[in-house]
């Protein structure tokens, strides 16, 4: 099962690096929500408000590049004719799933390379990581929270056609609620039970607390345990859909 977890990871990350479409995309894209958000932080001398946002950005990039392509996922192997190959494989399609959407999260550690080099070039914000142990556990801790969401979605998604659209639609809303660049503190108390039932949320959060300082640690555990559930609650959901796939014949929405 590792195995097949790593190279399934293994292959789709060389499919996608070897895309100049979502490299660009990945690389460019965040570059015009992190230049914003420094024009609307940049005020005094107190480098920790630019700082913030930088991160913010960063993670977005990681957001970005699995929401919309997450959602597609499985519209993407019906429209090639893979999909009943995929599933009639001996190996669980979760184990088939998962890897896709983490190597989807994974590569947006180039969007958060770049936001993060921009801001240095461009604006003088330096990253001062005030953890290092804290900060490198919190990035893939991140990366895999978020590609477990994305496992999730995709499930969620499979019986509509235009799957990508709703991955798209979640965007903005998530980053917006997981208080990538507004804090959750401005939101009025009804979205805050929302935001804690995202993983990206935890993550955000433990990042900057290992870069800013706090109590990162907790944070990373509570992205990992909400990645394990979402992991979870899409074997499940997709144990179910492929249930009613295989009676119905279904599963090409032909």
């Amino acid at each position: 099962m590792l195995r097949l977890l790593w190279v399934g990871w293994v292959m789709h990350m060389k499919m996608l690096t070897r895309s100049a479409f979502n490299f660009w995309l990945g690389i460019v894209y965040p570059l015009f929500f992190a230049t914003a958000a420094f024009f609307m932080f940049q005020s005094g001398d107190d480098p920790k408000p630019l700082l913030y946002a930088s991160l913010g950005a960063a993670v977005m990039g990681i957001w970005g590049a699995t929401s919309t392509a997450a959602g597609a996922a499985l519209a993407r192997e019906r429209w090639t004719g893979t999909l009943e190959l995929l599933v009639t494989a001996p190996a669980h399609f979760a184990l088939i799933l998962l890897p896709v959407t983490i190597a989807m999260a994974t590569i947006g550690i180039y969007s958060m390379i770049s936001t993060l080099v921009w801001g240095r070039l461009v604006f003088g914000i330096e990253l001062e990581v005030g953890d290092p142990l804290a900060f490198v556990l919190a990035v893939p801790a991140t990366v895999v929270s978020i590609g477990a969401l994305g496992f999730l979605l995709a499930v969620a998604f499979v019986r509509f056609r235009q799957a990508w659209a709703l991955g798209n639609m979640l965007e903005y809303p998530v980053w917006l609620v997981s208080g990538f660049l507004v804090p959750l503190t401005l939101f009025p108390d009804w979205v805050r039970p929302i935001s804690w039932a995202l993983a990206p949320t935890w993550g955000i959060s433990a990042i900057r607390g290992a870069a800013l300082g706090g109590s990162p640690y907790g944070d990373i555990a509570l992205a990992l345990s909400l990645g394990a559930g979402y992991t979870l609650a899409g074997i499940l959901l997709l144990e179910r859909a492929l249930r009613t796939a295989r009676v119905k014949a279904s599963l090409s929405l032909s």
